[in-house]
């Protein structure tokens, strides 16, 4: 038996995605993400040449800023930061560009739930570069 949910979709539907590539100029990667009524900005600037303090220079290092719509960052979001960039660091082969930090930040837009999987979709699509 379906349920209607309260945006009058079926219990087994999904929210309707949507992506533009490429959205701001400066970024050397971006994307405006929407599942539904939940929309996020990202974008990638990198890598650029030397490391943050205490990450192995061998490495690429990679920072993520997440900024919420509204407010200053609190401790889910800050939970997220780390999420993402654990995430990425295991997508990403990082002796492909040692010495190297890409920054990554992520703007939400709009948050009617799901906010984790449309960044996961994101990073899936820029970080394609990174790996074999």
């Amino acid at each position: 038996m379906d349920i209607d949910r309260k945006d009058g979709r079926t219990a087994n539907q999904l929210r309707p995605l949507s992506c533009s590539r490429n959205v701001l100029n400066r970024a050397h990667g971006s994307a405006s993400w929407s599942q539904g009524e939940t929309k996020v900005l990202a974008a990638v600037y990198g890598p650029k040449a030397g490391t943050n303090k205490n990450e192995n220079p061998e490495k690429a290092c990679f920072e993520v800023i997440w900024k919420p719509k509204t407010g200053q960052i609190g401790k889910e979001e800050k939970e997220y930061e780390m999420i993402l960039k654990k995430t990425v660091q295991s997508i990403c082969v990082l002796n492909v560009h040692p010495n190297t930090t890409t920054s990554i930040i992520i703007q939400v837009v709009n948050d009617d739930g799901a906010v984790s999987l449309v960044i996961e979709l994101f990073l899936l699509l820029q970080f394609r570069r990174f790996t074999p």
